[in-house]
């Protein structure tokens, strides 16, 4: 009997995904629950597992192609004799074929093609098949969602989109309307590849990524603050605590302190856990810390909710267990969303510090340069001392730089007068 396989919806607010790849091929044994194919959805990458057992007959889309949630993208012939391999290559082509044209009218001059409408291109595709409640606020205000450039995946009108077009002042009849960051954007000059250069097409999460810091520089007035912060009393206390962790099944890293220091600095100066709704500031009840992961595709920004009520250990098995989900590609679409304030630590890779973009809608982002040895001065005397960068970036249309370095100040504080007794 075969079973279709579908496109799942992973989150609420997820309309499609694209098929990164294919694990099995036509003709491939399968059992229930393993990994059949690879997405990527507007929230995360995900290996989706196969809902039955037998031989995979059909492969119905294709490796880059983004589908809708619950068409039926594969099926599985649980019937299927373990070493036959049904002729569905052939079936595959011969569903993608385009159907053969209709004879002409009679009458029709020869040679004359029929008068056809041209079929909306896949760019026009992907923006109608919006949310439904997009395309209700369209339908009441007569927008032909078609025609606009949505900031999601693929070009996809989201629901900012279509409020910000009706907000916006329209142009009079024969009026040019006047250019934007979309006018801007569609001006950038065409690049050529030269011979021997290699052409690669965008990954799914790296159209996102280069989509949402784009969307991030337009929207906020990015500054950043930076602070040297000395980690030699959590180096300490890390030496001293680290084999018990890790009996504990938890590894305690600096990411660990800075993640507790930041949570009180943000109970200390709540205006940095909050996100901009038009003229409103929403002050947020959680605290929910994203942490950035680079992934050898890319990256993602986990995020470890309720992180006001975890300890130092508690946050270390989230950092730890979001890290290894993220690089598995286990999380599930709710573990990154609703982050509140996000780190990111170039340090890891040797940084000194960067300048990270604000991890919109949120309205600050902390990036953790390199922990390492530095000569400093200490009572007029030159000592060695573990010490860092940590830089702030900040959307100046609501934080004033009194108010971040008085948070950052927080922090720093935090951090060097950590205490054995909040372990």
């Amino acid at each position: 009997m075969p079973t279709n396989v579908l496109m799942p919806q992973m989150g609420e607010s997820i309309a499609e995904g694209t098929i990164v790849r294919w694990i099995k091929r036509v003709g491939d044994k399968v059992d229930r629950d393993e990994p059949l194919f690879e997405i990527s959805t507007d929230k995360v990458d995900a290996e989706i597992p196969s809902p039955a057992a037998g031989v995979v007959s059909e492969i119905r889309a294709k490796e880059g192609e983004t589908v809708p949630v619950n068409e039926v993208v594969a099926v599985i012939d649980e019937a299927a004799a373990a070493g036959a391999r049904p002729p569905a290559e052939a079936a595959v082509l011969a569903a993608a074929a385009p159907a053969p044209a209709p004879p002409p009218p009679a009458g029709a001059a020869a040679g004359t093609p029929p008068p056809a409408e041209a079929p909306p291109s896949a760019e026009e595709l992907r923006r109608q098949r919006s949310s439904p409640l997009v395309r209700k606020i369209a339908a009441e205000h007569g927008v032909d969602i078609s025609r606009l450039q949505g900031s999601g995946i693929g070009g996809r009108v989201t629901k900012q989109d279509i409020l910000d077009y009706i907000e916006s002042p329209r142009p009079a009849p024969g009026e040019a309307p006047p250019a934007g960051p979309a006018a801007t954007a569609a001006a950038a000059p065409a690049v050529k590849a030269s011979e021997g250069d290699q052409v690669v097409p965008m990954s799914p999460m790296r159209r996102r990524i280069a989509e949402h810091m784009v969307m991030s520089k337009r929207t906020s007035a990015h500054v950043h603050s930076v602070f040297e912060v000395d980690f030699s009393n959590v180096e300490k206390l890390r030496q001293a605590k680290k084999a018990e962790y890790e009996r504990a099944g938890a590894k305690l890293t600096y990411l660990s302190f800075i993640v507790k220091a930041v949570v009180d600095g943000l109970r200390a100066v709540p205006v940095v856990n909050t996100s901009i709704d038009g003229e409103n500031v929403i002050y947020r009840k959680e605290i929910n810390i994203g942490i950035a992961v680079a992934l050898d595709w890319g990256l993602i920004v986990p995020v470890i909710r309720h992180a006001d009520e975890k300890n130092v250990l508690g946050i270390s098995k989230a950092i730890q267990d979001l890290a290894n989900r993220a690089r598995s590609k286990q999380l599930k679409p709710d573990e990154v969303q609703g982050g509140t304030f996000t780190i990111t630590n170039p340090g890891v890779f040797g940084a000194l510090f960067g300048m990270p973009v604000i991890n919109q809608p949120q309205v600050a982002i902390l990036g953790v340069g390199a922990v390492e040895k530095r000569p400093v001065i200490v009572d007029d005397a030159i000592a060695i001392r573990h010490r860092a960068y940590l830089s702030l970036g900040y959307d100046h249309r609501l934080i004033d730089g009194a108010v971040a370095d008085q948070f950052m100040s927080e922090v720093k504080t935090r951090i060097e007068t950590f205490e054995a007794s909040a372990l």
